[in-house]
């Protein structure tokens, strides 16, 4: 395993299914548990968190206990087991308060603290000359582009040597691993300007990625998301399989990137439909398509990857499936507008229960979820246009019930669409109908005419055929 995995760890003995136990503790009780069970199945916690580093799970397990998916113990549980390997031993003991209802902690908890204190202070005593060095902005300005030239410079100068800078590396994980993560950001950045081994500079890039992500600076983020890429896709690893899983790595530390940051959703596309990556997620991380999927279905000017996504949808079918996919599925492939509507109730539910997904933003004195409203309307335009393809005269009534709105709701996001997209259709209030114009042809008609296209083609084609045989067969009967 490379070095990098000392920003990363593996989410263990952390159970975060919800079934027997939840209504072993009276889950039974109301609707919402009803539905938070239901969702809990949905929940890709488990799948997602082993491919992050531990700090990265901390806003999923917040997302998880705010939605009340999961019994509040659980949660403060794998809170506890998450934090026991950093060193954020003051948090550890508050969570540890709060779930067994005690001021009291245990020993173990206590010598951890004073340990911490103290490793803390050494690491700064030794990192302290480069450190005081970094901080001078009028030393600074000797630092030059060439790294050979900056060690020879600090050594020969300042006496900073090897052990000062490895010591600025170990003080940044450590302060990291405190929850400091803007001072190990800094440290991080100034280490990788001295460092010239290759694997401990992408170790500190790894840990400054999360560092950013944690402090959602997503521009900042972002470009050392994109460089961290260029490294992975250009480096020669010992084996394919350590390529394929740091590729798997980036696209799941992206996922807090793409949507956050203004243009992630044309950058989740960009990423995860090149064939290297795409590759990825078809043999480690199948659950992604949630994600592309969506960004797909609600990127408007990025329509012309729903067949390619159709593709892998229906490819993957066997080893993943949700609501949103088999949305997607129900639509595109089977035409089953029934199963569509079905599935787009459970799109709502599954988007307002994902941590990636469900974001909320205050609006004056209303709590809104964007993604899940742009998701909603453009779903509904996928089923009102593919229903279009197939039906001249529409009932909106029908319509109405297909795309799970009111009569009158229905009526006017028909007439608004109608409007803004330039349709070639009227409504008819008074028998409740839309009628598609006359340059509007029905799949059945298309399917007729390409038949009668690919007829003429075959006829030419034998008639040109036959025509270059009677020449030959002339000139063999002469000879």
């Amino acid at each position: 395993m490379p070095s990098l995995t000392i920003f990363r760890f593996r989410l263990q003995n952390l159970d975060l299914s919800c079934s027997e136990e939840c209504l072993d503790k009276g889950y039974r009780s109301n609707s919402r548990d009803i539905i938070a069970i239901a969702m809990a199945q949905y929940d890709l916690t488990s799948k997602i968190a082993p491919q992050l580093d531990r700090h990265l799970v901390f806003p999923l397990l917040e997302f998880l206990q705010e939605k009340q998916l999961y019994p509040d113990d659980q949660i403060l549980k794998s809170k506890i087991e998450l934090l026991s390997k950093t060193n954020m031993v003051d948090y550890a003991m508050d969570i540890h308060k709060s779930l067994y209802r005690t001021e009291d902690v245990p020993q173990e908890m206590t010598d951890r603290r004073v340990e911490v204190v103290a490793r803390l202070k050494s690491l700064e005593e030794m990192a302290a000359p480069l450190i005081g060095f970094l901080q001078n902005p009028s030393l600074v300005q000797e630092l030059r582009s060439d790294k050979q030239y900056n060690l020879q410079m600090l050594n020969d100068r300042y006496q900073i040597g090897p052990d000062q800078i490895e010591a600025l590396y170990q003080y940044a994980k450590f302060q990291f691993e405190c929850g400091n993560y803007s001072g190990a950001a800094d440290y991080l950045y100034q280490y990788r300007a001295l460092c010239t081994n290759s694997d401990r500079n992408l170790s500190a890039l790894w840990g400054k990625l999360a560092a950013e992500i944690l402090m959602q600076n997503w521009d900042v983020a972002l470009e050392e998301l994109n460089r961290l890429k260029e490294i992975i896709d250009s480096k020669n690893y010992a084996s394919p399989l350590n390529q394929l899983q740091n590729r798997t790595w980036l696209m799941h530390w992206s996922l807090f990137i793409f949507f956050n940051h203004e243009n992630g959703r044309n950058g989740i596309i960009d990423l995860f439909f090149q064939e290297r990556y795409l590759n990825a997620i078809q043999t480690n991380g199948h659950h992604l398509l949630r994600y592309v999927a969506t960004a797909v279905i609600v990127n408007k000017r990025r329509r012309n990857m729903l067949k390619e996504l159709i593709k892998v949808i229906q490819q993957e079918q066997y080893a993943y499936k949700d609501p949103i996919t088999e949305f997607m599925e129900c639509l595109y492939v089977n035409y089953d507008f029934e199963g569509a509507q079905k599935k787009l109730i459970e799109c709502e539910e599954v988007i307002l229960n994902d941590p990636f997904l469900g974001k909320q933003v205050q609006d004056g004195n209303f709590v809104t979820v964007p993604l899940r409203d742009e998701f909603m309307e453009n779903a509904r335009l996928f089923i009102f246009e593919t229903y279009c393809r197939i039906h001249q005269c529409i009932d909106i009534r029908m319509l109405a019930d297909k795309l799970n709105m009111s009569y009158e709701e229905a009526e006017r996001w028909i007439v608004n669409l109608v409007k803004n997209a330039k349709l070639d259709a009227k409504i008819d209030s008074t028998s409740g109908t839309v009628v598609m114009g006359t340059n509007h042809t029905s799949v059945y008609e298309q399917i007729i005419e390409s038949t009668k296209q690919l007829s003429m083609r075959t006829y030419v084609l034998a008639n040109n055929v036959a025509s270059a045989a009677v020449p030959t067969a002339q000139a063999s009967s002469m000879r």
